[in-house]
């Protein structure tokens, strides 16, 4: 198992590995970011949408990332990458049974009448992942005030590095032409093109592969 390298951006935004204190943070920032969303839409009911958007975000954002060490954000908590390792990558740890519990509890209520298409959905975009060992990008937002500030990259570059350490692929699903752009500024490129199990919305599954020449030791 190889160490992670430690990269020095000059200028690059100050970024740390999330905390316990910021969950509360974390899930504000991805509900502001993706509040009017049509993912949002879709995937969740007008009843108390935003409520059940900070819950999903508190829970699958900010509680998973961070009890797994696999949360990072800004120092101010304005721009936030929350990601699945695979099993056993260097500096992870694996999901508390508590949290793996809530996760599985309280998302399907949350959607409530669009779980169903949400669960589909979710096995179809599962099908399109890679088959080996991948870092799996699950949440990316940066506060709308924060934004064209380098935020976005600056807070995926620390799981990037481990995945170039590594020698592994980093992996995402988005629902915007927009994500997909963006991401490609951070070296990935679409695998797939899908659609939601309701058809409503398009789906694109993006990966990066590791990049080359990165020592190990």
């Amino acid at each position: 198992m190889s160490d992670v390298p430690t990269v020095v951006r000059v200028g690059a935004p100050s970024v740390r590995p999330a905390e316990q204190r910021d969950v509360p943070r974390i899930a504000a920032t991805l509900t502001v970011a993706l509040a009017d969303s049509r993912w949002t839409r879709w995937a969740l009911p007008e009843d108390g949408r935003i409520q059940r958007l900070t819950r999903w975000h508190e829970l699958s954002g900010g509680h998973r990332g961070v009890s797994t060490g696999t949360a990072w954000v800004t120092e101010d908590v304005t721009a936030v990458a929350t990601w699945t390792p695979p099993p056993g990558a260097p500096g992870t740890t694996p999901m508390p049974a508590d949290v793996r519990a809530a996760l599985d509890r309280e998302l399907p209520v949350l959607s409530a009448s669009h779980a169903g298409r949400v669960a589909r959905t979710r096995e179809i975009v599962d099908a399109a992942r890679p088959a080996g060992a991948h870092w799996w990008l699950d949440h990316l937002g940066t506060r709308p005030s924060a934004r064209r500030k380098g935020l976005g990259r600056a807070v995926l570059g620390p799981a990037l590095d481990r995945c170039d350490a590594d020698g592994v692929p980093a992996a995402t699903s988005v629902y915007t032409w927009a994500g997909v752009r963006f991401l490609r500024g951070s070296g990935f490129d679409v695998a797939a093109s899908l659609h939601t199990a309701d058809d409503e919305l398009p789906v694109w599954v993006l990966v990066r592969p590791p990049a080359t020449g990165v020592e190990s030791g």
